[in-house]
């Protein structure tokens, strides 16, 4: 029960945060902008506080859920001169796009604040060569420098490992200094190699994504399937043997028992293979300074922007399916097991980069496809009837409510 109620809390605090928030970004703009608020609302549901002020109303309301503005002439037409539909498209858009930047903003400082003060930075110093790799053939050597691979700058091991995913295998050329020299080399990577059936497990061996194109979409593997066996050893719900078993050496096809609803189904596969390229080497930390963490902190926020609208791209170029979504209760599935402050505040800022996001694309019913809205207004320089927009606005929300419905659906059924 207690961790029922902590989970409950996790969820209203994480969700009342954001979507308050966004809304005080609107709130904000709209007073800098001179728009009549006539109220701002923290939950929603039964009043329980409100404060009359000057000119809004401020009131705390029961379901503490998010928030809302209630602006003049927002929804319905007013002659008001301080009413949202008497300001300049400019200022409209700047009002709308304010919630969303806020949420931008926000989940920036958080992930910063946090990456700049984890302290799990390293410099370009090689700390280690490894045995084996194609760092030990050239003679690198602890105390090494890596300046430069394939003319592209080496600060952290992230940036070598990015380097080095992107030479498929080909001899690439290093810069190193040593000793205050610059040292160049050439030499081919050391491969490694992998298989890859494109299935992702839970904790509990269910299948909660198959991979587009990969060899477990291709024989039939689907989401929801539980992972009972692999090549005829019982796995018992743990992960770790299935991941033992699918891995050994020698194993070229790879025969998966699967739960199906109430049946059970035998698929053989092939796996793929894929190649790992290393060049054989741990980097030091860099020393602690603030300027290192700063540094940092910005490049994994910067990171971290990129993931998330490279995920969303792929969303719409087909590369990530519908089914693979998450909506409200999967996140707060995900948001209830989190462990720790730290780790809370990660998926804070997940959430709120994604929401703003998301908010800004040109869809109707979202911040973005008010914004289009806005502009087509502009080139046509005559606002659209009302009528049309409704009607633009009532398809969004239909389209919303549909994908918002059949992703709950998959996260149903993902969590039973």
């Amino acid at each position: 029960m207690i961790g029922f109620l902590l989970s409950a809390i996790k969820i209203i605090i994480l969700l009342g945060v954001l979507i308050t928030i966004h809304e005080l970004g609107h709130f904000i703009v709209a007073k800098l902008c001179k728009v009549k608020v006539n109220e701002f609302a923290i939950g929603f549901g039964p009043n329980i506080w409100s404060k009359q002020g000057k000119e809004t109303k401020y009131t705390l309301r029961l379901i503490p859920l998010g928030g809302f503005n209630l602006m003049e002439g927002d929804d319905e037409e007013s002659d008001d001169e301080k009413s949202f539909s008497k300001a300049s498209i400019p200022k409209r858009i700047a009002i709308i796009l304010a919630g969303a930047t806020v949420n931008i903003i926000f989940a920036i400082i958080i992930y910063f604040s946090l990456t700049a003060t984890s302290g799990t930075y390293v410099s370009n110093e090689i700390d280690k060569v490894l045995d084996g790799y194609a760092a030990e053939e050239i003679n690198l050597q602890s105390g090494d420098k890596i300046i430069e691979v394939n003319g592209i700058n080496v600060k952290s091991q992230k940036d070598l490992n990015k380097v080095m995913e992107k030479t498929e295998g080909k001899e690439i050329s290093l810069k190193i200094e040593r000793n205050g020299e610059i040292v160049e080399y050439n030499v081919k990577p050391t491969a490694l190699q992998s298989k890859m059936t494109g299935i992702y497990l839970d904790d509990k061996c269910k299948i909660i994504a198959v991979e587009k194109g990969s060899c477990s979409e291709r024989q039939g593997i689907k989401a929801n399937d539980i992972l009972l066996k692999v090549n005829h050893v019982d796995i018992n719900g743990d992960r770790n043997i299935a991941i033992q078993e699918i891995g050994k050496e020698g194993v070229n096809v790879i025969l998966l028992t699967v739960k199906r609803g109430e049946q059970e189904i035998n698929i053989e596969l092939t796996p793929d293979y894929q190649y790992t390229y290393f060049l054989g080497v741990s980097l030091k930390p860099a020393e602690d300074t603030i300027i290192n963490r700063c540094i940092n902190g910005g490049m994994e926020t910067g990171e971290f922007l990129v993931s998330i609208i490279d995920n969303i791209k792929q969303l719409f170029t087909g590369n990530v399916g519908v089914d693979q979504m998450m909506g409200p209760v999967g996140i707060s599935e995900v948001v209830a097991k989190t462990d720790g402050v730290r780790e809370f505040l990660e998926m804070m800022a997940l959430i709120s980069l994604s929401l703003g996001i998301t908010n800004l694309l040109p869809i109707p019913a979202l911040d973005g496809g008010k914004v289009l809205i806005f502009l087509i207004e502009a080139i046509r320089r005559k606002p659209l009837k009302q009528q049309t927009e409704i009607n633009i606005q009532m398809l969004g929300f239909a389209i919303l409510i549909a994908l918002s419905l059949y992703v709950t659906y998959n996260d149903i059924l993902r969590i039973l």
